[in-house]
């Protein structure tokens, strides 16, 4: 009977289990299926959702798995049962289904989190997920059909770590460009924080203050959201701030689907894993991606809910739950070096190296590097299946990230 590697999510931690589990089944010979569930066929380029033009930040995947003999399966991970070794699926028709499998790998990513402050889910925008860009995004540009008020022209964010940073440093210009060069445009960024990035330390902060300065960007730190209504903000510190479109970017947390695998999880949902990945009280599951807390070395660092990340985390489980179905030895994930990158928006970008976040580059030369991992270093490969599987491979990417820099 055929064995079945099964790969919940196709984001970029899923994409890239399902072709390393492929390549390395191709390369050692096995009858082992390699079956991936999502909702749609489609890398959603996440990372992107701060910028404009929202709809067109997908990838379409049918081919790349077609030519890799990686199978699709159209629906939505509800329930694991890791001790049956099976899952329960939905299906976009309301047919519900059971699959088993032989060995898991979960990379169902994460999503906002949404305290229980007074009017965020009624009024609150996101990018989170591409329908929430989308929507935001149409929200800005029938704004050009209010009348001119202090509401319509403001913008709060609420949430100043990477994600709000991004996006407050996108919204002037993008409104002066549905508003008119004239509209008197303020973009207030709400941190409860007494500093703008907190997750990002002192490193940066300078480059992203000045920037923020630059673009007429103000901040309200040390005081965070304490209630959101149709026509404004209030502070916990007491400030009314007047306007129809609050974006909340404060923080994210591993999906549901991480509660259901029995082990040890972290204060944002992942499972923590040993170092191939598998959860350690279970025999077959493996995570990747946002679902899982991982250590990238032997210093204490552990995985960031990043595309930086996720990217070979993906490519080490899916390599890893083949190779413990083939007999054959694992590889230990390891990605001892680390950098950033920080969209600032017109005023260009910051990117830092080292988990002390050292300046690399900024301004116009931060941008050029942020728009080619933006634009070209995080795509998949195209589908070809030889360049698929070399681009697969973790033993390239596991050594260049061997050192820090």
């Amino acid at each position: 009977m055929q064995r079945r590697i099964l790969v919940i999510g196709a984001g970029f931690a899923g994409m890239w289990g399902a072709l390393a589990a492929a390549r390395l089944i191709d390369l050692h010979g096995g009858d082992i299926e390699v079956a991936l569930v999502a909702p749609e066929p489609t890398l959603v380029m996440r990372p992107r959702l701060y910028e404009e033009n929202a709809l067109s930040m997908v990838t379409p995947l049918s081919a790349l798995f077609a030519v890799t003999g990686v199978r699709y399966i159209q629906g939505s991970v509800e329930t694991i049962r890791s001790e049956a070794n099976e899952v329960a699926i939905a299906h976009a028709d309301g047919i519900r289904s059971v699959l088993s499998y032989d060995a898991l790998i979960l990379a169902a990513g994460s999503q906002l989190f949404r305290p229980d402050i007074p009017g965020l889910r009624e009024f609150a925008f996101s990018i989170d997920q591409l329908d929430d860009a989308a929507t935001l995004e149409a929200h800005c540009h029938a704004l050009a059909q209010r009348p001119d008020t202090p509401a319509r022209n403001n913008v709060v964010i609420g949430g100043g770590g990477f994600t709000g940073i991004e996006i407050a440093a996108e919204m002037p210009a993008r409104l002066r460009g549905i508003l008119g060069p004239d509209a008197a445009i303020r973009v207030v960024v709400v941190e409860q924080a007494p500093e703008i990035g907190p997750d990002l330390g002192p490193g940066p902060r300078p480059v992203i203050q000045q920037a923020l300065r630059d673009l007429g960007v103000e901040t309200r730190l040390g005081s965070g959201v304490a209630a959101i209504d149709a026509d404004g903000v209030t502070t916990a510190a007491g400030e009314r701030i007047e306007t129809n479109t609050v974006v909340w970017t404060a923080g994210v947390r591993a999906s549901p689907l991480a509660a259901q695998v029995p082990g040890e999880r972290d204060r944002l949902g992942r499972l923590m894993v040993d170092r191939t990945l598998r959860a350690p009280a279970t025999a077959n599951v493996f995570a990747a991606g946002d679902t899982v807390c991982a250590a990238t070395d032997d210093a204490g660092h552990r995985s960031l809910m990043s595309c930086q990340h996720a990217l070979l985390l993906g490519r080490c489980a899916g390599n890893n739950a083949a190779a413990q179905m083939l007999g054959i030895e694992p590889i230990p994930y390891s990605q001892v070096r680390y950098g950033t990158g920080l969209d600032l928006g017109p005023w260009g970008a910051v990117q830092t190296m080292g988990w002390e976040r050292r300046i690399l580059t900024f301004g116009a030369e931060g941008k050029v590097r942020k728009r080619f991992v933006n634009g070209e270093l995080i795509y998949p490969p195209r589908p070809d299946r030889a360049a698929a599987f070399a681009a697969a491979d973790p033993a390239p990417s596991i050594a260049f990230y061997a050192k820090p820099v």
